[in-house]
């Protein structure tokens, strides 16, 4: 076998999206059995704004309802501020945090209505809170592979974004494309780049894509030096802050057929993934 990998399941981003409010139980259904497969992360919820994502107010509930005893996988929550943050480490389940950032200030603005500068102090105000309370912050940075709002994008500029979080303390980044644009050529760069600059930061890879050229845009990033990959069961999901024409999650099972493909392990319950997708869809 080769060096492993880590995946991470989204249903938090299978969910949020989803105009029509599903009821906690069946949220909770849902995720008891994700953390059956024994993912690395679960990004379960997130500690926002009710009236920016309505799906996801019911959170804690949620969280107190789901059956931890046997799980190894870490739980997650996206936050979107200081006050967020707050709320989350209230909980002692919830090891880490996710803080979406990008290269695009146009995105800043539509996702958290927020410029560069004053996400940088929220970023801040956020790691304090998670230093202070053995939790872990992890950025993630959309827009990474490509620009489709104008804004000026360059691998430079990755580089550069990525060396302020760097000074900010930030050791965990998820490299992200939220509306589906990036290659693989692009994908390979950034990530060669990335990984060969900071090898101080651990790099994953959060990718939101139509079905053709998955293989090759996995398969770019794991070449280039990438570990983690983030995935959303059946492809569900997307950014509603994106715009219009949401494009899709990566398929987790595509990731797992990539990984089985190369015969490098994954750390999960086969037989218990098998089991989940045979149990689909419950919402």
């Amino acid at each position: 076998m080769m060096e492993a990998v880590f995946i991470n399941e989204s249903p938090r981003d299978a969910m949020q999206g989803i105009q029509k409010f599903i009821p906690t139980q069946v949220k909770t259904l849902y995720i008891n059995e994700i953390l059956k497969v024994g993912f690395d992360v679960v990004d379960f919820g997130s500690f926002v704004s009710p009236k920016a994502i309505p799906q996801m107010r019911d959170t804690a509930e949620v969280l107190n309802s789901l059956d931890l005893s046997s799980t190894k996988s870490r739980l997650s929550v996206v936050v979107g501020n200081k006050r967020g943050a707050e709320d989350a480490v209230r909980f002692s389940e919830i090891e880490m945090m996710g803080f979406p950032f990008s290269t695009s200030e146009t995105f800043l603005k539509l996702n958290l209505n927020t410029d560069f500068k004053t996400a940088l102090s929220t970023i801040d105000e956020i790691q304090n809170i998670c230093v202070k309370n053995n939790r872990i912050l992890v950025i993630y940075f959309s827009m990474a592979f490509g620009n489709p709002y104008g804004d000026a994008w360059s691998l430079e500029s990755v580089i550069h974004h990525i060396s302020m979080l760097n000074e900010h303390g930030i050791k965990n980044i998820t490299l992200s494309d939220t509306v589906g644009i990036a290659d693989e050529k692009t994908i390979g760069n950034i990530f060669k780049n990335a990984v060969a600059r900071f090898p101080e930061i651990s790099f994953g890879f959060h990718l939101h894509t139509k079905l053709d050229h998955w293989h090759e845009k996995i398969d770019a990033a794991h070449k280039a030096g990438c570990l983690s990959f983030d995935g959303v069961i059946n492809g569900l999901g997307g950014c509603p802050m994106a715009g219009p024409g949401l494009v899709g999650n990566l398929d987790t099972g595509l990731i797992v057929k990539y990984f089985q493909g190369q015969k490098i392990n994954m750390n999960i319950d086969q037989n218990a993934f098998n089991s989940l997708l045979n149990k689909l869809p419950l919402f």
